[in-house]
């Protein structure tokens, strides 16, 4: 790396600097941005527009001594790039190399691994009355919250501890450019575009107030930041930003100003899951006029657009407030409608208590729909959806599908919002849907995708793992094991079905890309104990560890949830001394094959 950046090597080196270098590091920084983003993917638009306002802060405050939080962490590539890690920059948000967001393990720079939103500000609140506990004078707190952000709850009750706590030196910069992904929904979006006429909401909640000052003037944001710090109190410096500033395409792009970009490739071969369930989710409000739909801040992520489009009075984005849109949802449903909210499954965490006592308990059809459910791959162990199972698998009276491929999507979407006797939620992973699997009979409401005579074991499937769960099947006959294959569709509560189907076999393996505690394999065991099914269980999951960066398929291949993974671990549960994994003599060294008591349909035994 040639030029000012190669000098800069830790955040003092740009006090040195002038105003025409510092003009020309900047331009030099987004060429940087635009050059390595666009080969590694990930969140371009909001780097592009903090550019200046991270030199600023560079200059005026002290990090690490003086901590500063990013809310949320896309916008930390600059700051990245500013505290030693350039020449890491080209390995973001690869196997092994730095992460999308900030990351305490790279740098002690970055004090929040912060990837959801909201919650920077009681990181602040947090940190400023440890340094004032300690005694650690002399040293300012600092977080950078995007307007967006400003629609989640949390700020708000941070604001109110911020302004009505002991005072001391926390500096908010709120990073105003008028968008999440879209632009940002709500009364603050329109209080801040009125600023500054009359007292600030923020004075009048007992913080100081400066700005509005121009976001991507240096000189300025060092003047407002300076007389920010000398406060020693908490204050809010109000910087207007532009999303995607500097890169012509991003300023252009009216749907996200290219908030994140892949790497480059062909794209997709086949339509998304996210695309695939959008389209389904029309089909079903031009049938059902009930039917409403609200996301948190997403609206074109999880693929609301085209209701939106089509239905306009019947889409709430509440910003990015997911506990809010689960009750709002209760509410709506109390009212008569039966809304679908649109979530990726990580950010379903936030609103767990609302989908237990405000949707659950009292008995709601609300309909969640959790995109990217499973391994997402480059978003890191912040956004691998491997919790959602282990949540809802406490939530008394919610039924849980994941479909398969496609065509499962659009029957279990049907199926969930025809649904009026209480919750349901449709879960699948980021990417495209594998080839239809066709059942070859039925069990229960699951679908049978193998059978064969004599079963030993039995691998019960979630969603589009039934892909992998068929390739083990042939890797087991092959080693001389037959084994049933069941996609249950409806994986909670457990149908009582599968616990029948389980007594004619020997062996039983779920699979599934949640996390192994709590999950479906779970649900799965005490149906069997509470069906007094004698049926050896083998749970196979995702590993209960904070999953890091990778392909997708290479990730689920290292935690056992491949074909050949998920054959070896049945093999080597009923066979240990087998040898390896694929013995072919493992059913001899058993005591060869038993027959299986499980009906199937004469169609499905002939196979």
């Amino acid at each position: 790396m040639n030029g000012l950046l190669a000098t800069i090597g830790r955040p003092a080196d740009l006090r040195r600097l002038g105003r025409a270098e510092l003009d020309a590091l900047a331009a030099e920084i987004r060429e940087t941005l635009v050059a390595t983003v666009s080969r590694t993917g990930g969140h371009l638009g909001p780097s592009l527009g903090v550019v200046e306002l991270t030199l600023a802060l560079h200059r005026v405050f002290d990090s690490p001594a003086d901590p500063i939080v990013w809310d949320t962490g896309h916008q930390a590539y600059v700051h990245k790039l500013l505290t030693g890690r350039q020449e890491q920059f080209g390995t973001l948000r690869r196997p092994g190399g730095l992460s999308g967001y900030p990351s305490r393990a790279e740098s002690p720079h970055d004090w929040v691994e912060n990837s959801h939103a909201s919650t920077g500000l009681s990181y602040a609140d947090g940190l400023a009355r440890a340094l004032l506990l300690r005694g650690r004078t002399g040293r300012t707190v600092v977080a950078v919250v995007g307007d967006g952000a400003l629609t989640g709850g949390m700020c708000w009750e941070a604001l109110n501890n911020l302004g009505a706590g002991p005072p001391r030196p926390v500096v908010v910069v709120l990073n105003d450019n008028g968008r999440s992904y879209a632009p940002t929904v709500g009364g603050v979006a329109a209080h801040l575009a009125g600023l500054p006429a009359g007292p600030s909401l923020f004075e009048l909640m007992g913080l100081a107030y400066l700005g509005p000052v121009d976001g991507h003037d240096v000189a300025a944001l060092e003047e407002a930041l300076s007389a920010a710090r000398t406060l020693a109190r908490p204050v809010v410096v109000h910087v207007r930003t532009h999303k995607g500033r500097g890169h012509p395409p991003a300023e252009a792009d009216p749907l996200d100003r290219q908030h994140a970009v892949p790497p480059p490739g062909p794209g997709p071969a086949r339509p998304t899951w996210t695309r695939c369930f959008g389209q389904a989710l029309v089909e079903v409000g031009a049938r059902r006029a009930d039917v409403v739909a609200l996301t948190a801040a997403m609206l074109e992520p999880t693929g609301l657009a085209p209701f939106a489009a089509a239905f306009p009075d019947r889409v709430v984005d509440v910003g990015i407030a997911e506990q809010h849109a689960v009750t709002s949802a209760a509410g709506l449903a109390m009212g008569g409608l039966h809304p679908v909210v649109a979530l990726y499954a990580t950010f379903l965490n936030r609103a767990f208590d609302q989908v237990l006592l405000d949707v659950a308990l009292h008995r709601l059809p609300v309909t969640l729909v959790l995109d990217r459910a499973g391994i997402t791959g480059s978003d890191g162990p912040s956004h691998n959806g491997m919790w959602d199972l282990s949540a809802l698998g406490v939530v008394p009276g919610i039924r849980v599908a994941a479909p398969r491929d496609a065509v499962r999507l659009r029957e279990l979407l049907d199926e969930a919002v025809a649904e009026d006797g209480g919750p349901t939620a449709v879960r699948f992973p980021k990417g495209c849907p594998g080839p239809e699997l066709p059942a070859v009979d039925r069990l229960g409401g699951g679908d049978v995708l193998a059978a064969e005579r004599y079963a030993e074991v039995l691998v019960l499937a979630v969603g589009p793992l039934g892909e992998a769960a068929l390739d083990a099947a042939g890797r087991l006959r092959a080693a001389g094991v037959p084994a049933t294959v069941v996609d249950p569709r409806w994986l909670l509560p457990v149908d009582p079905a599968l616990a029948e189907a389980a007594r004619a076999h020997r062996l039983v393996v779920t699979v599934e890309d949640n996390g192994v505690a709590g999950g479906f394999g779970d649900a799965v065991g005490r149906a069997l104990r509470a069906a007094r099914v004698p049926a050896d269980l083998l749970t196979l999951g995702l590993r209960q560890e904070f999953v890091e960066v990778g392909e997708r398929a290479e990730l689920l291949a290292g935690h056992g949830l491949s074909g050949a993974g998920i054959a070896t671990a049945g093999l080597d549960r009923l066979c240990p001394r087998a040898g390896g994994p694929l013995d072919p003599h493992v059913s001899q060294a058993r005591g060869g094959p038993r027959r299986g008591r499980l009906q199937l349909s004469r169609r499905a035994s002939a196979r």
